[in-house]
């Protein structure tokens, strides 16, 4: 083995929606710069590389997916490393060094990550490298960026003590007295959300791959003193200084224009995760009175004539578009406005230097030019600080420059995260902001993600309406901002509401029955089973529900599922039931008033229900959370969940209620147990371990 090889280490990456992939990219690319050679691949990319036999330090990115899952590359990785007849020094031999990407909002934080790390030490490998942690929920970049700086000083260590162990075999105790501590144990760095300022003990290492650019490079104008920092304009001490900014990532992507028509892909080849359906929208119905603050829809698809299957408690996916005045508005400032319906070729360039470039899976090879902006891209994406390097070059302004090489520097990170992840902004209204920015169509497609599907619990049962499935939404609006002048609805509930617009409002030609209209839209789904938020196999057992606004949803298919299983198997033992509900107006958006039909057919049993925003003449206030209705039903909640063995569910927004019901279980297991609250802590995670305290939950 040559000398040169000796400085190789395997970057691994497992990514479900390509940030993962993204990192190790940039590490790739820095590696060079430090006189390393990554060999990257993909984890899933088992014949490309060998764990069981390999000597250079491993560096892992990893992310993770829906309750706390390995992203689907992972999984055989995963299955394989579980394997329980493997020995306990299985990898002895290994050093690696494991970036974990999350979102704290969810409950298994880093899971995806944990798993394969928890994996690899139970087998005996050693980490050269303490694990970095990074939480979406606060910024990726708060942890990933000391991480990388960090990992270059532990490689060559780990490098170096591997390179004195193999040449000096024959004096291996002299060479154990002579090297420093473990670079593990050296590289201990409490890697957190709250890591900002980490001193770089590689400071010539870093220079190398940086650009570090003064302030007088530029023609800059020093903003007035009373100017308040804003996404266009900094303040002080960014204005001042001198800027690391990221290197500027090689264009990978060639796009043709083509005189040649055709057809566009079908949309279910964009979808990897297993078979679509296009299904009609046959009933439409705004649950919420139009003062409403949220406006929430229920809509019904017509599933008869398709094999798509589902339980109470399953999600399923929308394919949706990105708004068509936006994918116009985008046209028109890249200047193709009379491109729009051309075909184009996507294909890598033959001379790019980036490493294993392969055309992104969710851009066909062949479409027309607003198919791929309308379809496949995420043009609302916040951009990452790569992409804001890469429109760096795009621009001719110097000020408008200098601004986004703030924005994307070390330097700038608070900016980063104040004006662009903070404040919502996409690519639209940053080339709003900086006009003299005019990006390719290649460089949108290299750094926009793939549009993501939109998930949405079921809300109807498949035994009691047959053929039929429903689900509820908010339609989500974004206010103006100053970052952000125009207001905006979601990407796919603003689509579906104006989708359905004509069953909401059907004229009298087209009108057969209320709700339903003869002119019938459809959308394609796929399903997405949940395997654990279900309803107890065993209908003895009873079970809360906690479901405040449109968290309510999956618990109607609960209790009509319920409802239709008490009426076919009337000898059959049910356990009792209770629903927790609540909203801001009873006369506004209590969403399902019939909900007292359920405790009329015995369906359900209990029926608690609050009103945040309703003003009350009572002497003493009524509770206005779901997690106050709950302590005020303390007893019964401890005993369906600890004499009975019950069930628990949760369904809802996580930040704002999960939480706050979560520490109201933990009181009222303290108070009820007369136990303190770390005993109280563990009983409740005891409960989530058995699978009977489950959330469906969202940020």
């Amino acid at each position: 083995m040559c000398c040169e090889s000796k400085r190789r280490f395997l970057l691994l990456y497992a990514t479900q929606k390509g940030q993962a992939k993204a990192i190790a990219e940039e590490i790739w690319q820095q590696a060079g710069a430090h006189g390393l050679e990554a060999d990257m691949h993909c984890i899933s990319e088992m014949d490309k590389y060998n764990l069981e036999t390999e000597k250079d330090p491993v560096v892992i990115v990893i992310s993770t997916t829906g309750t706390g899952d390995p992203p689907d590359t992972a999984r055989k990785f995963v299955k394989k490393i579980q394997d329980k007849t493997l020995p306990p020094d299985h990898f002895a031999h290994l050093q690696y060094g494991l970036l974990g990407l999350g979102d704290s909002e969810y409950m298994f934080f880093c899971n995806g990550g944990r798993t394969v790390d928890r994996r690899l030490q139970e087998l005996g490998a050693q980490r050269f490298y303490d694990t970095g942690l990074a939480d979406d929920c606060v910024g990726l970049e708060l942890v990933v960026d000391p991480w990388i700086d960090g990992l270059w000083l532990a490689l060559k260590e780990a490098l170096q003590l591997q390179k004195e162990k193999e040449g000096m075999n024959s004096a291996v105790d002299a060479v154990c007295s002579s090297v420093s501590p473990a670079p593990h144990a050296v590289h201990e760095l409490k890697l957190s959300s709250e890591v900002q300022n980490l001193k770089l003990e590689d400071e010539g290492a870093r220079a190398s791959d940086t650009l570090s650019q003064k302030l007088d490079d530029i023609n800059l104008v020093t903003p007035a003193r009373d100017t308040e920092p804003s996404l266009v304009h900094s303040g002080p001490p960014v204005a001042q200084s001198a800027l690391n900014i990221p290197a500027l990532p090689p264009e990978y992507i060639e796009v043709e224009f083509q005189d040649t028509q055709g057809e566009n892909p079908h949309l279910s080849s964009l979808i990897s995760e297993g078979t679509t359906f296009e299904v009609p929208v046959t009933k439409a119905v705004q649950l919420t009175r139009e003062d409403a603050i949220k406006t929430a829809l229920l809509l019904e698809l017509d599933i008869a004539d398709t094999t798509f299957e589902y339980q109470p408690g399953d999600a399923f996916s929308v394919i949706c578009p990105n708004n068509v005045s936006e994918v116009e508005e985008l046209l028109h400032i890249l200047g193709l406005s009379e491109k729009g319906d051309d075909f184009v070729c996507v294909k890598v360039k033959q001379d790019t230097k980036k490493k294993g470039a392969s055309r992104p899976q969710h851009i066909p090879e062949r479409s027309t030019l607003k198919f791929i902006l309308t379809w496949c891209l995420e043009i609302r994406a916040i951009p990452k600080k790569a992409f804001l390097r890469a429109l760096v070059e795009c621009t001719s302004d110097a000020g408008e420059k200098r601004r986004l090489q703030e924005l994307c520097s070390r330097q700038g990170a608070s900016d980063y995260t104040r004006f662009i992840r903070d404040s919502n902004v996409c690519l639209l209204d940053l080339l709003h902001a900086f006009p003299s920015c005019k990006p390719s169509l290649s460089l949108l497609i290299e750094h926009l993600p793939k549009l993501q599907a939109r998930s949405y619990s079921v809300s109807s049962s498949n035994l009691y309406q047959p053929g039929r499935l429903r689900f509820v939404f908010n339609v989500v609006e974004f206010p103006a901002s100053p970052s952000r002048p125009v207001s905006r609805k979601g990407v796919c509930t603003g689509w579906l509401a104006e989708l359905v617009a004509p069953l909401l409002h059907p004229s009298k030609n087209s009108l057969d029955t209320k709700g339903k209209s003869s002119s019938t839209e459809k959308i394609s789904i796929f399903p997405r089973p949940n395997n654990t938020f279900h309803l107890p196999a065993d209908p003895s057992v009873p079970f809360i529900m906690v479901g405040p606004g449109t968290g309510i949803s999956p618990f109607i298919g609960f209790l009509q599922h319920r409802q239709k299983l008490r009426e076919q198997h009337a000898d059959w033992e049910f356990g009792e039931t209770w629903l927790f509900f609540g909203c801001r107006h009873q006369d506004r958006d209590y969403l399902f008033k019939q909900l007292q039909c359920f405790l009329e057919n015995g369906a359900l049993t209990h029926l608690k229900v609050c009103f945040s925003r309703d003003s009350s003449t009572a002497e003493v206030a009524p509770p206005k959370y779901v997690q106050d209705v709950l302590r005020l039903c303390a007893k019964e909640v401890a005993r369906v969940l600890l004499k009975e063995r019950g069930y628990f569910y949760i369904c809802g927004d996580k930040k704002h209620m999960a939480d706050d019901v979560s520490d109201a279980i933990v009181d009222i297991l303290s108070m009820e147990m007369e136990a303190d609250k770390l005993e109280a802590m563990k009983i409740l995670a005891m409960l989530r371990e058995a699978k009977r305290y489950l959330q469906d939950v969202w940020s």
